[in-house]
């Protein structure tokens, strides 16, 4: 009885373990995920949902510092999200981006404009050729959906208010021949839909 307890311990983790083990680890800085190759332990019970709002159980979790420790042992291994530890790897769900960028900064004007963006997380990310801006578009609406690459093939949705504001900011380029519509940062053009589709 006491040996499947134990299995069950092993093959179920749960966040207060994570945690755990995620501070035990910690260091200055972000620690190095990309370095640890631990057991996969399955699946959490762990979400972010769209808004960047992080569920464990069905639950908000309600500690900031809580979910900033486990921003920063997230880890893009293809095309599942993992909580990893240098002693256990788990899944979780994440419904769009792990970040939401909720602000921006900008310097400079045209070609010489810097895009210095904020996440609900803390994290920083200055766009340009190491943190690309991408936009998706929905094929039935046609309504966008903007992304920063914040770091490690990790990305935060850039939220409706700081969108509509860099919109204002925008200028025209030409790509491959065609006009269009983006952002300058960091010394290149980030197109964002092409001029002629624009309202």
């Amino acid at each position: 009885m006491a040996k499947e307890e134990k299995a069950q311990n092993i093959v179920k983790p749960t966040a207060e373990g994570i945690a755990a083990s995620a501070r035990a680890a910690s260091t200055r800085g972000l620690p190095p995920v990309h370095l640890w190759n631990p057991p996969d332990c399955g699946d959490l019970d762990m979400r972010i949902a769209r808004d960047g709002t992080w569920f464990y159980l069905g639950t908000p979790i309600g500690r900031p510092e809580l979910v900033r420790l486990f921003s920063t042992i997230l880890r893009k291994d293809g095309d599942r999200y993992v909580l990893v530890t240098p002693v256990e790897k788990v899944g979780i769900i994440v419904d769009d981006a792990p970040f939401v960028a909720v602000d921006f900064e900008a310097a400079g004007e045209g070609a010489e404009q810097d895009l210095k963006f904020f996440t609900n997380l803390g994290d920083t990310a200055e766009a340009g050729p190491e943190h690309p801006i991408r936009v998706e578009r929905d094929p039935e609406t046609g309504e966008p959906a903007p992304y920063v690459h914040i770091r490690a093939d990790l990305e935060a949705l850039i939220d409706r208010k700081s969108f509509y504001r860099l919109v204002e900011i925008g200028a025209h380029a030409d790509v491959d021949g065609e006009s269009w519509f983006g952002l300058w940062s960091g010394g290149v053009f980030f197109p964002v839909i092409p001029s002629a589709d624009l309202p």
